[in-house]
């Protein structure tokens, strides 16, 4: 992309933030409720990201951003499938007459951003082609904000976006959930495998010495159940609802790192 090369620097703070990212309680249902819908559709989302290379939840996050999932509008930008696209891009697929398949349109959109050559599909890899999809303008005019594009519907964003093409406001909130909140969720049910990496700075806590207080309780939230999820969260391959509610992915995720289940749990 030009302008943003994927630096050392930048697949950090991918990871850091897909790490640390923490979804908004209030926006929970609407999240689940995006995340169910997209996984209903995954055949569909695998015919066109095989088409092109890429991972088929790239498609389902982007078809959510730009066309809030209908099926009857351009993958570019949510434009009509009666016609070519008239906002940016204009004028798209080029190739072609209307009215376009979704799936015809939806590869359109992608080799027209190149995805197709893309190899990295590493997590900083995958969250780098999203953020590149909607713009750079937020990293370079406005790195005092992270994209709402990625970010919102997470403590990683409050406030801040483009109202229009070009036109920014500090106090304007985004209240689309953002691609990287839903990639997120989607790794927490298990739906996609996430390369990661455990950061400096974990602590080094005996998980065994805390295991008596902490038990499975996957209906009821226990003191201390969001501190180790939490904590939990910052390990290879763990990605936890933080909800207090030691359920089986919590139980599965404390044997991976202890060696045993929760007591309680009625697998154990």
């Amino acid at each position: 992309m030009a302008g943003v090369p994927l630096t050392a620097a930048l697949r950090d703070e991918y990871q850091r933030l897909f790490d640390t990212c923490r979804i908004d309680a209030g926006r929970a249902a609407e999240v689940e409720s995006l995340v169910g819908k997209i996984g209903r559709n995954e055949q569909r989302y695998r015919a066109v990201a095989g088409a092109v290379g890429a991972p088929w939840m790239l498609v389902g996050v982007i078809h959510n951003m730009e066309s809030s999932l209908g099926f009857n509008g351009h993958l570019h930008n949510g434009d009509p499938l009666i016609a070519r696209t008239v906002q940016v891009p204009k004028g798209r697929p080029a190739a072609g007459q209307p009215p376009f398949t979704w799936e015809a349109s939806a590869q359109d959109a992608l080799t027209l951003r190149r995805i197709d050559r893309w190899r990295d599909w590493s997590l900083p890899g995958l969250l780098y082609q999203l953020e590149g999809f909607n713009g750079w303008g937020y990293r370079l005019f406005h790195p005092h904000v992270l994209s709402p594009y990625l970010w919102s519907g997470s403590g990683h964003y409050t406030s801040g976006k483009f109202v229009k093409d070009g036109v920014w406001s500090d106090t304007a909130v985004s209240r689309q959930t953002g691609a990287a909140v839903l990639l997120r969720r989607m790794a927490e049910h298990g739906d996609f495998d996430v390369e990661t990496h455990v950061g400096p700075g974990v602590p080094d806590v005996d998980l065994e010495a805390a295991r008596p207080p902490l038990r499975f309780s996957p209906n009821r939230e226990l003191a201390g159940g969001r501190e180790l999820q939490e904590f939990m969260n910052r390990f290879p391959g763990i990605f936890l609802k933080v909800d207090g509610k030691p359920g089986e992915k919590t139980s599965d995720a404390f044997k991976l790192l202890t060696g045993h289940l929760l007591d309680g749990d009625p697998r154990a």
